[in-house]
């Protein structure tokens, strides 16, 4: 069961509902795709921590063989190419490692080569297995770490004792709804969107309601740092029909809680059993969208 948390901006909460939905959990994995700031790591602080190196092919010529036809030039649409002084020259930090130019080339002169882009790393915080992808900074995509992220996880989980449908996977997604976001809900079986009250997060909550629906992804909404009074987010969410989940208040001890990267449910017993409803209410969601669709 792979439960992928979002929200259309920062700050808004994201990182705390997944932490706490995931060590609210008897046993669960947690894997952090916001990999351009990862932060889930500092409220787990796992031990045994694995690394290793994600890396991309990029191209490059052999300058014997280049001819100057610029093919490869014409063809990349991230102008990682140009041709200068009868001298073709590769901008690496552009390169978004298609391909494509290599196939392109009439003259066999562009190769490929190993880039490193940044690292996966896998450690254990109590019974929870925590995986943290990190892109090196100026690179321009992160999808190749999401990926490796999430085809880990899965190569991890295979069903065994226990069935894979049963294993909660809680995926942290990255803020926003750009290509690294949809890359990282595709194989989600449920998504949470985290709002604010305010008309900005309405907007914001827009943004993100309309991915998952573009994926026809089950959905719905937690609603944080809700005060008395009118709410924006939550006026939304009626009127679409959307289900919330939970409202989370706006609450200085879970806000203590997470200025010094604790874990409300490990240190809080009322927030333990926020979480914990939450955790039933999202088990029923997917257990009754699974039974619709079968």
């Amino acid at each position: 069961m792979r439960i992928a948390v979002l929200s259309g901006k920062g700050g808004t909460g994201k990182t705390m509902v997944s932490v706490n939905l995931s060590a609210a959990t008897k046993k669960s994995t947690y894997i952090d795709c916001d990999v351009e700031e990862p932060n889930g790591h500092l409220f787990f602080k796992p031990v045994g921590i694995n690394e290793e190196e994600v890396s991309v092919l990029i191209p490059e010529v052999d300058k014997e063989f280049c001819n100057g036809c610029k093919k490869c030039v014409d063809f990349c649409k991230f102008n990682a190419l140009a041709y200068v002084k009868d001298s073709l020259i590769i901008f690496e930090d552009i390169c978004h490692s298609c391909g494509g130019c290599v196939l392109l080339c009439p003259e066999k002169a562009l190769t490929e080569k190993e880039k490193v882009i940044g690292m996966v790393q896998k450690g254990m915080s109590d019974q929870v297995e925590v995986f943290t992808g990190i892109l090196n900074p100026g690179e321009p995509s992160g999808v190749p770490i999401i990926n490796r992220l999430l085809d880990e996880n899965k190569s991890e989980n295979k069903p065994g004792n226990k069935s894979e449908s049963e294993q909660m996977t809680f995926i942290d997604c990255p803020p926003g709804s750009a290509c690294i976001v949809m890359e990282s809900i595709k194989d989600a079986d449920y998504c949470i969107l985290v709002a604010e009250p305010t008309l900005f997060g309405v907007y914001n909550l827009n943004m993100v309601y309309e991915l998952v629906t573009l994926f026809n992804k089950p959905v719905g909404v937690v609603l944080n740092k809700c005060l008395e009074g009118e709410n924006p987010a939550e006026k939304f969410c009626l009127e679409k029909g959307i289900n919330v989940l939970t409202r989370i208040p706006f609450d200085k001890e879970l806000g203590l809680l997470n200025s010094n990267a604790e874990i409300a449910v490990r240190k809080s017993e009322k927030y333990r059993t926020i979480f914990t409803s939450l955790l039933d209410t999202v088990k029923k969601e997917v257990h009754h969208e699974t039974a619709f669709n079968s």
